[in-house]
């Protein structure tokens, strides 16, 4: 094991709870992320994994509790305030503009300032299509390209942090590996990543760590090996059978 976990996690969320309107949809959320990891995020539909993510990124506001980014309380700024902190984010609904090209889709997102053109080119060897149609309206494109499109938004400035949501939502098995291996190379480069995932095999595949949500509460948090070998703990937690995946 390696020694990132006795390190200061560069998230902690101490006791979250935040409500939508009427509905009290995080209860208490602890989470800690392990710097240099990838940490899956996993949970039945409906269980507040999206809105965890957009409390962070403070979409959402906490009413109560603290998000803390590699020991600063970001509970109470302003989301362009937690971009510029070193957090990129990756919505479920891709967040891209269709009227736009690819092009001006990701000039757009390189709030720093002129894209870095190296980190452009390894974008391309990621994503082999966003060069392609690179001129091209980002509305014209394919789901699973608006969602390597949407991806690469967020990876085009490196970010201490990616929180990510369903990336693989939808996609044929040939773009699934494609997102796969830009996550893990996203991780190969020293990012720390939070990953909200459907697909079991994906997590298997990705995650270092796991913590399953329930109700707006975390049920466990753990090394995601422990979870992939406990069919009984699948089963229990989020209602998977192993002989499924």
């Amino acid at each position: 094991m390696s020694d990132t976990h006795s390190a200061t996690p560069i998230l902690k969320l101490e006791g979250v709870f935040t409500n939508i309107a009427q509905y009290h949809i995080l209860q208490g959320v602890d989470l800690s992320v392990p710097r240099g990891e990838v940490t899956m995020l996993l949970g039945r539909n409906g269980v507040g994994k999206t809105t965890t993510l957009r409390t962070i990124i403070g979409h959402w506001r906490a009413h109560k509790g603290r998000v803390l980014f590699d020991g600063e309380d970001i509970t109470k700024l302003p989301t362009p305030a937690i971009a510029r902190a070193g957090l990129g984010f990756v919505p479920e609904d891709m967040g891209i503009f269709g009227d736009l090209t690819v092009e001006e889709n990701m000039t757009l997102a390189a709030v720093s300032g002129p894209i870095d053109q190296a980190r452009l080119q390894w974008m391309f060897t990621v994503f082999p299509a966003l060069e392609t149609f690179w001129k091209k309206d980002a509305g014209t494109l394919s789901g699973g390209q608006k969602q390597m499109l949407s991806i690469a938004r967020a990876m085009i400035e490196e970010r201490a942090l990616y929180l990510i949501d369903e990336p693989t939502k939808g996609l044929a098995p040939a773009i699934i590996t494609t997102m796969a291996r830009a996550i893990k190379e996203l991780k190969d480069q020293g990012a720390s990543i939070l990953l909200v995932e459907q697909n079991f095999a994906v997590a298997k595949a990705l995650g270092d760590s796991a913590s399953v949500m329930d109700d707006g509460r975390m049920s466990w948090s753990g090394q995601m090996r422990d979870l992939t070998q406990n069919a009984d703990l699948q089963e229990r937690l989020m209602g998977l059978s192993i002989e499924a995946h």
